[in-house]
């Protein structure tokens, strides 16, 4: 068992020099926050990942499929490119452009480098999957998205048609908004060897005209082997959302994708407007992700997970996939930090990607110190500024006999000069006694 190091239990650690050390990265947390607040969003007061977590087992229990740590959780079925984007191996994607027709408060796309270049220029994709395939010829998951990429139909077509001379055993995927669907784009990107389409459905479009958007989903069931909805979750949204979950099941579509709703660091006031609050704890592990999300929305996620109890309760036949934030996020801690040669005092989770080492502080530094030169074991290091000797967390188990607070660190592998450096993120505690490190590591 591991105690995850939060404003509310930091007071729990025993060990002093273990406390004021972890307190750095507590303070480095708040201080994130307030910069948040400064950005003109509410944080929510109410930390609710205990209450996630409690209905995450119950959901487990009654029949729902658990993954990735909890981050993802689905029932009936899921997308293949769904489960590779866990790791990102195997799974490319692309834009032809950023240029979208819609202007959605909470796209993130502005967060892109390059946005306003690529909202009015475009990609040579072709070029790029003849680079990918020269670099990878072992590619499974090949996607296009943009902006809206059927702006640009006859560039699509080429697209998928191009992937599939390259990759023929790829599984190839659309994101679309569907308002620029018909049956000839149907058939052309039928033709072009499409595989998966995801629609993307706001839910204002359904109270203005939803039929329209229905009726494009239907006729891409006469085309397309697998199609989607993929859309974020909006707080309060529960009943309008059964009602959309209970329209696509009646038409028949592989599934959706349930999005934690997210704040994308823009349009802060419209947020504020609509009463939106960030989640008061965003992340589990503070970090520059790739992903451009942003922060999750307090109150997205029990929609989620209520609507997955909701499918379970009615005998739904349609996938549904909850993807939280942190789902999207687990993609790059396995880049960055899979197939390095890692310290001997490090370890590479299996559970969150994240690097992870095991240190002693304060007092316990010259116990543990003294057992593992007695015992014969070298591979630690000793830190005098901050008062700690780290070591691997294999070597817990053999302390169970002292009665000790451990740290468990989350790192990440950066590069910086060319160089590859570990950078450590944040520190949780366990005992010698409650660590279980299959169940923790």
């Amino acid at each position: 068992m591991i105690l995850d190091v939060t404003e509310s239990t930091l007071s729990e650690i025993r060990n002093p020099a273990l406390r004021e050390y972890a307190n750095i990265y507590v303070q480095i947390y708040q201080d994130f926050m307030e910069q948040m607040r400064v950005l003109g969003l509410e944080i929510a007061m109410d930390d609710t990942t205990g209450a996630a977590a409690q209905k995450i087992i119950d959901l487990q229990q009654k029949g729902a499929i658990v993954r990735n740590s909890d981050k993802s959780i689905y029932v009936n079925r899921i997308s293949p490119s769904c489960v590779a984007c866990q790791t990102g191996i195997g799974s490319s994607t692309f834009f032809i452009s950023l240029k979208c027709h819609r202007d959605c408060f909470f796209c993130f796309n502005p967060n892109q480098e390059n946005y306003e270049y690529y909202r009015e220029h475009t990609r040579d994709t072709l070029a790029e999957l003849d680079e990918l395939r020269a670099k990878n010829p072992r590619i499974k998951h090949i996607a296009l998205t943009g902006g809206e990429p059927l702006l640009f139909k006859e560039e699509t077509y080429r697209f998928f048609e191009h992937a599939r001379e390259l990759y023929p055993n790829s599984h190839t995927r659309l994101y679309t908004s569907g308002d620029h669907i018909d049956r000839t784009t149907l058939q052309d990107l039928q033709k072009s060897g499409l595989q998966e389409i995801r629609f993307s459905i706001r839910m204002h479009d359904l109270s203005e005209g939803h039929r329209h958007t229905f009726e494009n989903i239907s006729q891409a069931l006469e085309y397309i082997p697998n199609v989607m909805v993929e859309m974020p979750v909006l707080p309060n949204t529960l009943n309008e959302m059964m009602d959309v979950l209970r329209e696509l099941d009646r038409l028949g579509i592989f599934g959706i994708n349930l999005l934690e709703f997210c704040f994308p660091l823009n349009n802060a006031e419209i947020y504020r407007s609509k009463g939106y609050q960030v989640k008061a704890r965003p992340f589990r592990t503070l970090y520059d992700y790739w992903y451009a999300g942003g922060l999750p929305i307090a109150g997205s996620e029990a929609v989620c997970l209520a609507l997955i109890d909701f499918v379970l309760e009615k005998g739904l036949n349609l996938g549904v996939h909850y993807c939280s934030l942190e789902n999207k996020h687990s993609g790059q801690i396995y880049q960055q930090n899979s197939g390095h040669h890692l310290p001997k005092r490090v370890a590479f989770s299996q559970k969150d990607y994240f690097l992870k080492t095991a240190k002693v502080f304060g007092e316990d530094v010259p116990i543990v110190k003294q057992f593992f030169d007695k015992t014969g074991y070298r591979d630690y290091i000793i830190s005098e500024q901050h008062d700690y000797l780290e070591f691997h967390v294999k070597k817990i188990s053999s302390l169970k006999k002292m009665n000790i607070e451990i740290g468990i660190t989350n790192n990440v592998i950066e590069t910086r000069d060319n160089q590859q450096v570990l950078r450590e993120l944040k520190v949780n505690v366990t005992t010698p006694q409650t660590f279980r490190l299959s169940k923790d590591i």
